[in-house]
């Protein structure tokens, strides 16, 4: 149960993300040995309007998703050496990068992240919705990304979803935006 008060109130767990130091090695362990995929690849991504603890920033990054039942599995790959979250401070590697929660209200959720003393690291919009991976004050390897869907986003990840309970295997990585 939830508990009233704290972020977790908003909604589950979404996804668990790691930032390998081997990026296709990764999709690899993931595809054949945890049987997990298909992975869909997004690369050079820059969100919009991207801030690095407040200040512009222009990283890039490309990410590979892919869904384990109910939970999506995300690799993420920098581009660049631009501040980020996948870097600096806190670049943790081959380990629990961050989790993803998915929310209704953005704003409320940053209202209380503020409200408990946490830090938006990096924050933007994503395909007209909005995004921030805080730090509730676990440092590296426990930010969380709270995302608000666009326009088309649930039915992409109820796409990517689909596509997992189907695979057979063939065609492990898929090239998508």
């Amino acid at each position: 149960m939830p508990k009233p008060g704290s972020i977790s109130s908003f909604g589950p767990i979404e996804q668990l993300a790691y930032v390998p130091s081997d990026f296709e090695a990764a999709i690899s362990y993931w595809t054949k040995s945890m049987g997990v995929g298909p992975f869909f690849l997004f690369e050079n991504i820059a969100l919009e309007e991207m801030q690095y603890r407040g200040k512009p920033t222009e990283a890039r990054f490309t990410v590979a998703i892919a869904y384990w039942g109910d939970v999506q599995i995300e690799l993420v790959k920098p581009e660049n050496d631009a501040p980020a979250h996948y870097n600096g401070e806190y670049g943790v590697k081959d380990q629990l990068h961050h989790v993803l929660q998915i929310v209704d209200d953005f704003d409320a959720v940053a209202a209380e992240v503020a409200r408990q003393g946490g830090e938006a690291i990096v924050s933007g919009g994503f395909a007209g919705g909005k995004v921030a991976y805080f730090d509730l004050g676990g440092g590296p390897g426990t930010l969380v990304e709270v995302l608000e869907l666009g326009e088309g986003g649930q039915d992409l990840f109820d796409m990517m979803k689909q596509a997992s309970a189907d695979w057979d295997g063939s065609d492990p990585v898929r090239t998508l935006g």
